[in-house]
């Protein structure tokens, strides 16, 4: 008998050890503080609370430093959101009422969680944004939290923007089943006719927009979306006071089992020739469901607002512009590939990726905003011994603060001997300006996706991104990154070309009929060809901070 105790009192002890007993309940704590809706008279404010199971509500109290509210005469479990307005909170837990009034003032306060005269918890913050949560730093208010997706051996291509621009275009014409185009603006003929198209063959079409883009919209937009919502396309524009983020700047699309995600927009230039940009396709049924997901909760959420067709719904014209195709897309079994998001988790991402160079670092921005992490991320590279390269637009909205950030960079590598250089972009004809959003490390990892290095872009705005671990698509953009930083020779577009050399035959053959010079006599001195300038540009409205400028 002595024995058997002994042997239950040794099981019990294991059973503790290895969590077979269950731990003593915790105390309810503050996981949330919502003090500054966007509502008349601040409706819906609250304190989320997380309890144990079967906690009773009424022994809880809130304070804020000048009154205090009792808990409501109820048991709960897990999170509940207690408010003087319980139908107005904004939440998709139970929100149960306080007795007693409790006002969260907007410019900062502390909040305490009591049981009767003991302090269990506490909140405290600053002034209160519009729409957003505190719990240790501010959040907008149903703001995802999504953790990095990769896959692996997944089958890739890899192209360039105008070379290829026939991939995006591709796709989108090839859904079957589900076709969630997302944007931060949409004026693509070509691709409102795939989706029309899609749409009367019965693929689930869906579209996603930016409502209130930097600069406005122009009118072809509203046109097109007008096109699509009139022929029962779901179109939802991300805007109003309840905007989760600043900008909704993604640029991917969801075709079936395959992800696209470019650093283009949905317009001509990024499906039709003009922009210098990069992009990616990935087959992979994981990958896609995710990309579907954020898709969804982005359309899904308070701050969608379902677009109405109010014009003809005539689709205008197709204009395109002609450009070299030197890039060929490049098909490849990646390694691994990462879906990225920001604000959610994009700028760990990037930090890793440029901390692992180890060789080269070639970096292709429209812009880079000064002192920023990911630049001082780059020099950092440089000063370890890693050959980095920066090339930046030279676009006539970005070009003097990228020249003056080029020269800076350039004097720093002398001043430290380090091998970085950086330069502006000239396009020559062979795309109309930069706008990628890339990076290739050590010849095997690329970055292709929407964010500009900015703090807005990953902080504040809906950005998507790919990291590609593979040789053949890392080397692909790295020559396109070197073609672009070099220049390459002036090309006329295509057509124009052809013609000129016709009229430069004829003309050739017009003068070797008719133009003799007399023997001896010394031909006319060539003239001294003019350099081509900018042609002036009308004065442009007035634009946001450098730091907001969104592409």
């Amino acid at each position: 008998m002595r024995a058997a105790v002994v042997c239950l009192v040794l099981l019990a002890s294991l059973a503790a050890a290895s969590g077979g007993v269950a731990a003593a309940p915790a105390d309810p704590t503050i996981v949330g503080v919502y003090p500054n809706p966007v509502t008349d008279g601040d409706a819906g404010e609250y304190v989320a609370v997380r309890v144990p199971p079967h906690t009773d509500l009424s022994t809880l109290r809130i304070a804020d430093g000048e009154q205090v509210a009792r808990g409501p005469n109820r048991t709960a479990s897990g999170t509940v959101y207690l408010s003087a307005t319980p139908d107005a909170v904004p939440a998709d837990g139970p929100a149960y009422p306080l007795r007693g009034d409790l006002e969260l003032a907007n410019g900062g306060e502390r909040i305490e969680l009591r049981r009767k005269g003991t302090l269990l918890d506490a909140a405290e913050y600053d002034d209160a944004p519009a729409a957003e949560v505190w719990n240790g730093s501010w959040r907008p208010l149903g703001a995802t939290d999504l953790a990095v997706t990769a896959v692996h051996d997944a089958n890739t291509t890899a192209f360039a923007l105008p070379d290829a621009a026939e991939v995006p275009i591709t796709v989108v014409r090839s859904a079957e089943r589900r076709l969630f185009v997302a944007g931060y603006t949409f004026r693509s003929r070509r691709v409102t006719r795939a989706l029309l198209a899609a749409a009367d063959r019965g693929v689930d079409v869906r579209v996603l927009v930016e409502g209130d883009p930097v600069g406005g919209t122009e009118r072809v937009q509203p046109a097109l979306l007008d096109r699509l919502a009139s022929a029962g396309v779901n179109v939802t524009a991300i805007d109003g006071p309840r905007a989760r983020y600043r900008y909704h700047h993604a640029k991917y699309a969801v075709a079936d089992d395959r992800a696209l995600v470019t650093s283009e927009n949905w317009g001509p230039s990024g499906t039709g020739g003009g922009n210098r940009g990069w992009g990616a396709v990935v087959e992979s049924e994981r990958l896609a469901d995710r990309l579907a997901a954020v898709f969804r909760a982005d359309a899904g959420w308070r701050d969608g607002v379902a677009w109405t067709a109010n014009g003809t719904g005539r689709l205008p014209p197709t204009d395109r512009d002609a450009y070299p195709s030197r890039f060929e897309p490049v098909d490849a079994r990646a390694e691994a590939v990462r879906l990225v998001a920001a604000p959610d988790n994009a700028a760990g991402e990037i930090r890793r990726l440029l901390r692992s160079a180890d060789d080269t670092l070639r970096v292709q921005q429209v812009r880079i905003a000064p002192n920023h992490e990911f630049l001082n991320a780059t020099v950092a590279a440089a000063r370890r011994g890693v050959t980095v390269r920066v090339l930046l637009s030279g676009r006539w909205y970005v070009r003097e603060e990228n020249r003056r950030l080029v020269e800076r960079l350039n004097s720093r590598a002398d001043a430290e001997g380090l091998d970085l250089r950086a330069r502006l972009a000239d396009p020559r004809s062979r795309y109309s300006g930069i706008h990628v959003k890339g990076v290739v490390a050590d010849g095997e990892r690329a970055l292709v996706g929407s964010v500009n290095w900015n703090d807005v872009a990953v902080t504040e705005n809906r950005e998507i991104a790919l990291v590609v671990t593979d040789e053949a698509v890392a080397s692909r953009f790295a020559r396109v990154f070197v073609a672009d930083w070099r220049g390459g020779a002036w090309r006329l577009p295509v057509g124009v070309g052809a013609v000129a050399a016709l009229c430069v035959l004829g003309t050739a053959r017009l003068l070797a009929r008719r133009v003799t010079f007399v023997s001896g006599a010394r031909p006319p001195e060539d003239r001294a060809r003019s350099r081509r300038r900018p042609s002036s540009r009308p004065a442009r409205r007035e634009r946001p901070p450098a730091s907001q400028r969104r592409t």
